[in-house]
Order: structure tokens, then sequence, then C-alpha cells
């Protein structure tokens, strides 16, 4: 069992930040267009000056955020690897990264293919193993970049075993992308973490309909350059997006427990399917880090793995089979999605960085969506059965 939520989050998502008197009664904050405002005077200028350097249906939306991490500092940017851009741009050339090993595809690439142009050295480390991670850390090291259940293969790190130990050094940011839990399941910050990094495309806004980024922080330094960035690199989300965003955090509890719940019955079922080798889900007693998932998180989203019993033309007939399943490469909408990491997500990976990481070519990938259930495990059964025919 996971441990238990706190309560009041639903409360706090639909309430926290409301300004009605403010938004001449509404009770749906107003999405400011503007990207100017009126100043008092050419030597007094108000709050609020330019689009780009705040507007208030963003403000709204990241005091919200932050209220859910029970941070002080929320920040949104116009994607999730814009967030991580402005995370970045911290940096100086000759800085040292520690990255948790099974990031996500498109971090992998952006740290790879363009960071290392500006004189940032990263190592790529197995932080499932915390003495084999402390012997990664440099006298320039920087930064430590976790992300954890990892994709796809749902590998967990200790978030609070890797900040004690970052805590030692001077100078380490610990930041955690924490966009498959939410801060429902899983509150980075009052695990030791510095920064929390959202693809708020995801599971918060949960329609598969809005690009978006955030942080959240404690840090007062931190929020300070990461804000001087924001509005000086200009990759911040429409008025528009943030009423969309704001929109979804009010059913997030709803949806993420509906996520979780279908998501980990769905496993239990996997395990008992004849067709299927191995499942990865936090939530089963089978899964080797499962403890740790129930004292780390509340609970897990929609997304979890299976090893096919078979080759790559059993998954790819199975894939071809589901009917419920929509074949994309992503997470955290209302509908159920199906991926092979192998040709898509990490097809990027050499041959022998798929068989260090585990991304075989019987790997399924699947995000559990809001269908009813029963109607989810008939797809699934269906498509295992074809697929071995």
């Amino acid at each position: 069992m996971f441990k238990s939520q706190p309560k009041g989050f639903s409360t706090k998502a639909i309430h926290y930040g409301k300004e009605i008197e403010k938004w001449n009664s509404a009770v749906v904050m107003p999405i400011y267009t503007s990207t100017i405002f009126e100043q008092e005077s050419p030597d007094v200028s108000n709050s609020l000056s330019y689009g780009r350097i705040d507007s208030p249906t963003r403000n709204y939306l990241e005091k919200k955020l932050a209220g859910l991490e029970n941070a002080k500092y929320g920040l949104t940017f116009s994607s999730g690897l814009g967030a991580i851009t402005g995370i970045f741009s911290m940096l100086s050339a000759g800085d040292h990264v520690i990255v948790s090993e099974l990031v996500y595809s498109d971090t992998y690439m952006f740290l790879t293919e363009v960071q290392k142009r500006f004189g940032i050295s990263f190592d790529f480390v197995d932080m499932t193993k915390i003495e084999n991670f402390k012997n990664y850390i440099k006298p320039n090291t920087k930064m430590i970049w976790i992300e954890t259940p990892s994709y796809p293969t749902l590998k967990l790190i200790d978030i609070k075993a890797i900040s004690d130990i970052a805590k030692k050094y001077p100078k380490i940011i610990v930041a955690v992308d924490n966009s498959m839990l939410t801060p429902y399941f899983q509150k980075p910050l009052e695990l030791g973490a510095d920064l929390v990094m959202y693809s708020l495309s995801k599971y918060i806004n949960g329609h598969s309909d809005t690009l978006m980024g955030a942080v959240t922080t404690n840090s007062h330094d931190l929020y300070n350059d990461l804000k001087f960035i924001q509005v000086t690199a200009g990759a911040v989300p429409s008025p528009f997006d943030c009423y969309q965003v704001s929109r979804g955090i009010g059913t997030l509890k709803l949806r993420m427990e509906q996520h979780c719940w279908n998501a980990l019955n769905v496993a239990k079922y996997l395990e008992t399917n004849q067709f299927v080798a191995r499942v990865l889900h936090p939530g089963l007693v089978s899964h080797p880090q499962h403890k740790l998932a129930t004292q780390q998180c509340f609970g897990h989203s929609g997304v979890l793995s299976f090893y096919l019993k078979g080759d790559l033309k059993t998954s790819k007939n199975f894939i071809k089979s589901l009917k419920l399943f929509t074949l994309a490469t992503s997470y955290g909408g209302l509908e159920s999605l199906v991926s092979l990491p192998l040709t898509m997500s990490h097809s990027y990976l050499t041959s022998e960085m798929k068989t260090k990481m585990e991304i075989t070519e019987t790997l399924i990938t699947l995000s559990i969506g809001l269908e009813d259930f029963q109607d989810i495990i008939d797809d699934l059964e269906q498509a295992l059965k074809y697929s071995h025919m």
C-alpha cells in the first residue's frame, strides 16, 4: 500500500489563488490576452508591464501550482522542455551534472546534443545504486537531475537519499522531473529536492491539448534566477494555455486516482496472462522497488510497461490489433495510449544502450486512460490472444 495522501488537495486545487473580488465577481479566472498594461506614470511602473514579463492569468496558474506543491514559488514555461532549458540555463561552461540514467528521450537529446555545445559535461548514472551515484560527484558538480519513476521501465530513485548526500556538498542543485506522478502522488521538495520540474502537457493538464512546463521551488535565489531567465529567454506560455491547465488542475485528484486504480488493476491482470513475461508497475509487490514506492509516493499514475512473450513481430501484432488504445508516444491524457519504446521514444539509442536499459523488442508501454476498466481489459485480452495466433 502507498502512503496516505494528506487531506485537502482537491480543495486547494479548486480554490487556491482565487481572487473573485478582483475578477468582477467571475468564479473562473479570466483570460487576459493583453500583452501591454497601462502604467501609472512614466517613472512609476505597475507590477504588470508586458505580457512576456507577467500576465494575470499566468500568475494565477503559477500561484496555484506552487500551492499544490506546498512551495513558495512557481514558474511556467511554454513546454516541458522549455522549463528544462530554463533550469539548465542557470549553469555555466565547465559545470558538471549527474543525470539519472533513464531520462525521458527528449531530455536526453537536449542534454547530449544542445547543452554539450555550451561546455557543460554530464554523467548518466544508475541512481538506484546510491554508492554508485556518490562516486560521480566532482568538485565542479553543480546539479543532480532525477527522473523518478523513469520512462518507460519505471525504475525509482530515492529522492531523500540523493538529496541528503547532495546537501553535504556546496552549491549542488537537486532537480526532479515529477511529470509522471504530479504533486498529488509525489512531493519532491518535501523529500529534499531544490527544484521540481513538470511537463504540464501530461497529467496536470490531463487532456492532451496543451503544451506547457513548470518549475516549483522554495529557494528565493533559484526563483530569482529562473524568473530572470523566463523573462529574458521568453519561453512563456500563452494566457489561453494557462487557462487550460488551471481548468485541468481542478479535476487532478479525481483523474489521478482513477488512472492509478485502472493501471494497477491492469498490471495485476497482465501478471496473470499467459502471454506476458513480466510486468513493470511500482504498485506491484513483484516490482524490485515496491517498498521505496510505498515510502516515497502516495500512488502511481496510469503508466505501466510489460514484456510480451515472443519477438518484434509479436509486439507489432499486439499493437496492431488493439482497438481502444491509440499508438502514440506520450502519457497523461484521458485516452489510453500504447507505444513500442524500441522503435518509438527510444529509437535514438545505440544497441548497447538499449540492452543496458532493458529496452527490448517486446517491451510495451501503456498509458492507461479513464475508459471503463472492463473495456480496457477486454481490448488487451483480445490483442494478447491475437498476437500469439
